[in-house]
């Protein structure tokens, strides 16, 4: 016969069951929405991945320097405190510099050609992530500039 104990402990037990089955029922949700956020952000993290990498080998390809690179050497070194400034007559110096229409020029910054005009003629800036890459192409030489105009045209 059973005593009043072993009744007591079977009744609070399955009472124990019946309450905690909710919670779990929650927490098993909440994992799982949270196992497909991760498996979402691990897509992101690969494809921001894959993007930086192609910008570090066009960077590198093009002959500037990327910022996983070694540091810069003292002659293309920013001076301390100096921040590279944005002009159209310089962006038009640096064209002609480099031998390059403003179409391929265009190319190469991988805008288009109105863009680069109306950079030029000073009816707009560029926004801040073109201007990085117009300060990268400073450093680029007619002969690197010429190589990856061949390379993107073949591609």
């Amino acid at each position: 016969m059973p005593t009043f104990a072993d009744a007591l402990k079977k009744e609070i037990s399955r009472i124990a069951r019946k309450e905690l089955k909710s919670d779990l029922e929650q927490v098993r949700k909440l994992v799982t929405s949270h196992r497909s956020e991760i498996a979402t952000l691990k897509r992101e993290l690969k494809s921001v991945q894959s993007q930086n990498k192609a910008l570090a080998k066009l960077l590198k390809g093009s002959g500037g320097a990327s910022k996983s690179a070694a540091p810069q050497s003292e002659e293309t070194a920013p001076r301390p405190g100096r921040k590279p400034t944005y002009s159209a007559d310089g962006l038009k110096v640096m064209r002609q510099k480099l031998g390059v229409t403003q179409a391929q020029l265009a190319l190469l910054l991988e805008v288009s050609s109105l863009s680069i005009y109306k950079w030029e003629s000073g009816q707009s800036v560029p926004r801040a992530a073109q201007q990085q890459k117009i300060f990268a192409l400073r450093s680029v030489g007619k002969r690197a500039a010429a190589k990856v105009l061949a390379e993107k045209s073949e591609a």
